[in-house]
């Protein structure tokens, strides 16, 4: 695992309506949370510091339509680190979760970092997927600028963490979200490794969404923030010009973190959505 995660937490799965099991991936142990059933298939993929357990408040309303498998990405949560962050390293961790778990025809949805590494996975052409929604990557580039949120300030939510953080504490960085969020992530983050986080970061600079995004083939859907800095207005129309087969979806008020940000908004967008790829996958087989 990416360090000695606390028995507490390991117990605080348990009561999750899901089965917490472990991958073997390229590089080491990929732990998922599996919520099981027999229906489509939604592989998440959450971002930089979001271990999978923090997706709970949004896979738990969805099981009515999919079954939901969301991923510790490698160096958070339960998952072991890697020797590489690149999005195809998160990608190949991503494909043998797909394998093992015989996830045929997963619509994979990915945010922040997790939107980057889904697209890098749909343009690989080593699994079918059934659809692919992306939720704010992350726009930054060799030639697009930096991150928006600095290295800095990824590091003292790190610190924090590690130190043994609160509520209250993290309320600063995310001004908007419900107790019960601000209270999970106050347990998990120290389970991101401080190494994993930044080789992560130094890669959104390093890569370019841009260069698989043009190739993600329908059904695939873009959703953003209206408030992102992540996102701007521009960034979101570079998206729509650059793959002409993606919905575009703005979830009015939400910042870069668009499910916490707009729960309810988001959990209505994003059902639409998983109707209609869900449908046009099922029509495509």
């Amino acid at each position: 695992m990416s360090a000695e995660v606390p028995v507490g937490l390991i117990a605080e799965l348990r009561v999750l309506g899901a089965e917490s099991r472990m991958v073997r991936g390229p590089e080491g142990d990929v732990h998922v949370l599996d919520y099981g059933g027999g229906l489509p298939p939604l592989l998440v993929l959450p971002g930089i510091t979001s271990p999978a357990v923090t997706w709970d408040f949004v896979v738990a309303e969805l099981r009515d339509l999919v079954r939901p498998v969301v991923v510790d990405l490698r160096g958070r949560g339960l998952s072991d680190p890697g020797s590489g962050y690149t999005a195809a390293e998160f990608a190949a961790d991503a494909e043998a979760v797909i394998a093992d778990l015989a996830l045929r025809y997963p619509i994979v949805l990915g945010h922040s970092w997790g939107a980057r590494v889904a697209a890098v996975l749909a343009t690989s052409g080593s699994t079918p997927l059934g659809g692919v929604i992306v939720i704010d990557p992350p726009l930054s580039g060799p030639t697009r600028g930096p991150y928006p949120t600095s290295r800095d300030a990824f590091l003292a939510q790190l610190h924090e963490g590690y130190a043994g953080t609160t509520g209250d504490e993290v309320r600063r960085f995310y001004p908007r979200w419900s107790r019960a969020e601000l209270l999970l992530r106050a347990r998990w983050v120290a389970t991101c490794s401080e190494d994993a986080v930044l080789e992560t970061y130094e890669q959104m600079t390093l890569e370019d969404f841009f260069d698989p995004w043009p190739a993600v083939p329908a059904p695939v859907a873009f959703i953003h923030g209206g408030d992102s800095p992540v996102v701007t207005p521009a960034g979101a129309a570079d998206a729509a010009r650059t793959n002409s087969a993606a919905t575009m979806h703005c979830i009015p008020g939400a910042g870069h973190m668009v499910p916490w940000d707009q729960p309810t908004l988001f959990l209505t967008e994003l059902r639409t959505i998983l109707n209609t790829q869900l449908s046009a996958s099922s029509a495509g087989r």
